[in-house]
């Protein structure tokens, strides 16, 4: 792609991003974006078709960010902690964006994404090492890891990222294995 398209296609989302901090999505209108952006319309329609296949665009390509940030080259490095620093590193590069995802209502569907993503990982695991385990069990499980996990990234997020990549992994990773039980009996 030609640099000065992926300039202008990063400026048009930079200033939706910041607009969308500003104020609900629904008031925001291309023109908005094309003037805090110092572009034409026929430049922002070239590309996107209105400001929600923008916000979708930008969806999908954090998803597939998402999607590709974590690769382990061997077994013993497919750990929950290792997923979940590889996956809150990338939250960490793009804060703005995901502030933004985790305060839309469309940000409903971006969660869904992560999901999908964190369950594929996980399935694989879980029948390679549980041969046993019922396809039923392993959707309980991961419904309830997952979601509560997506929990407290947001927590994390709405507390403005104040807590460290390992820390957050750490306890990511911990209420997976052995949920709430080691942080409400602490001794």
């Amino acid at each position: 792609m030609d640099r000065r398209i992926k300039y202008t296609k990063k400026i048009i989302k930079d200033t939706f991003i910041e607009l969308v901090s500003e104020k609900d999505i629904k008031k925001i209108t291309v023109s908005e974006i094309c003037s805090k952006a110092d572009i034409n319309r026929a430049t922002f329609y070239r590309y996107y078709l209105d400001v929600y296949d923008l916000l979708d665009t930008i969806k999908k390509e954090f998803t597939t960010e998402l999607k590709n940030a974590y690769t382990p080259t061997n077994e013993k490095e497919n750990t929950v902690i290792n997923f979940a620093k590889a996956m809150l590193e990338v939250f960490l590069e793009n804060k703005e964006l995901v502030k933004m995802l985790f305060n839309t209502n469309n940000g409903l569907y971006f969660l869904n994404d992560i999901l999908e993503i964190a369950y594929a990982r996980c399935k694989e695991k879980w029948e390679k090492d549980l041969p046993n385990i019922s396809q039923e069990d392993m959707e309980y499980a991961s419904v309830f890891i997952f979601n509560g996990a997506l929990g407290v990234i947001n927590f994390w997020v709405q507390n403005n990222f104040d807590k460290d990549i390992n820390e957050m992994a750490e306890i990511i990773e911990t209420l997976s294995y052995f949920g709430t039980r080691r942080y409400i009996y602490k001794k």
